[in-house]
């Protein structure tokens, strides 16, 4: 009788290989980054850790044993999600990983923005003393976080230590801790003027693309920042481009795009009020450790005894 087996895409230190093999004592474990290691086993799989575009021909196929993916983000919106669907495959993200990282990169960028740390390193380049114009502080300002998911609700304990108003926009009216205000989506363009910073950590799904447009953004304060650390196609670029060429708003911190790499045309690598990463917000030294030991471990315990996995199991009808 064939053994059954799990499918790991990526390389993950020895100790954690050990960990799941010593968890699944009657299976195959197969590990690696390289698609050689593990292309021949995929149709076996019974669990696959770590996505692949090229998985998708391969679990989507009726004799494709796959009951279980566990993604190694916490988007899955590049997944085939009405296919995974179709089979009934248990799907589980690494919502959370980034909660810590994200949240940093947030307020980096906010930080950035208000204190003027671009203008001063390009003034250092140049060898100018200049005051710059600086004058706006971060405390005590408010901050809209669209999506109060674990990088929402990092990011308003953040905003607490500064003094801030916390606005969070999510589904759902359920009150949540370091929010002073919860209002739903629907609400969204009567929060937007009360807000100093915008912050956009929503998932991309079919209600949240485009989501913010042109009428968005003149709803915004002039002297208002954009944050973007969630889906670029959540954002009509080209409506957001215009807004800070027309000064709407104050700047913009922006980690995804409509296209990645964005393209070297855009206007927005030469405008003096935005910031741009290359969508390394979520990057950390911990990455692999959150996603085994907080997610996936715990998660192949409950399979083996309750034959599913229970923490971050995606909603196919919400799309996350």
């Amino acid at each position: 009788m064939a053994k059954r087996k799990v499918v790991i895409t990526q390389n993950i230190d020895e100790n954690y290989i050990n960990a799941i093999r010593e968890l699944l004592q009657d299976w195959e474990v197969i590990a690696g980054k390289d698609s050689s290691i593990w292309s021949n086993h995929i149709k076996d799989a019974e669990i696959i850790v770590g996505w692949k575009k090229e998985l998708a021909s391969s679990v989507s196929e009726q004799e494709s044993k796959v009951r279980w993916i566990q993604t190694w983000s916490a988007g899955v919106d590049s997944l085939p999600l009405e296919k995974l669907e179709a089979r009934d495959i248990q799907l589980t993200s690494a919502n959370g990983v980034h909660a810590y990282p994200i949240s940093e990169t947030i307020f980096a960028l906010m930080l950035s923005l208000t204190r003027k740390i671009p203008e001063y390193v390009r003034n250092q380049q140049k060898k100018k003393w200049d005051h710059s114009g600086l004058k706006l502080e971060i405390h005590e300002k408010t901050i809209g976080i669209l999506g109060i998911g674990a990088i929402g609700k990092e990011t308003a304990k953040i905003a607490k230590a500064f003094g801030m108003r916390v606005i969070g926009v999510r589904n759902s009216l359920k009150n949540e801790e370091n929010v002073d205000k919860i209002a739903v989506m629907d609400e969204l363009h009567s929060v937007l003027p009360e807000c100093d910073y915008v912050v956009n950590t929503l998932p991309l799904t079919n209600n949240t693309r485009n989501v913010f447009g042109a009428k968005e953004f003149s709803l915004m304060k002039i002297s208002a920042f954009f944050i973007n650390i969630g889906r670029g196609e959540t954002v009509v670029e080209k409506e957001l481009i215009h807004a800070l060429q027309e000064e709407q708003i104050a700047g913009a911190g922006l980690d995804v795009f409509e296209n990645e790499p964005l393209d070297q045309a855009s206007p927005l690598w030469d405008m003096e009020n935005v910031i741009i990463t290359p969508h390394t917000a979520g990057s950390t030294e911990y990455y692999d450790k959150r996603v085994l030991e907080d997610i996936f471990i715990p998660n192949l315990k409950n399979y083996l005894t309750e034959s599913k996995p229970f923490i971050n199991v995606v909603d196919y009808g919400k799309g996350y």
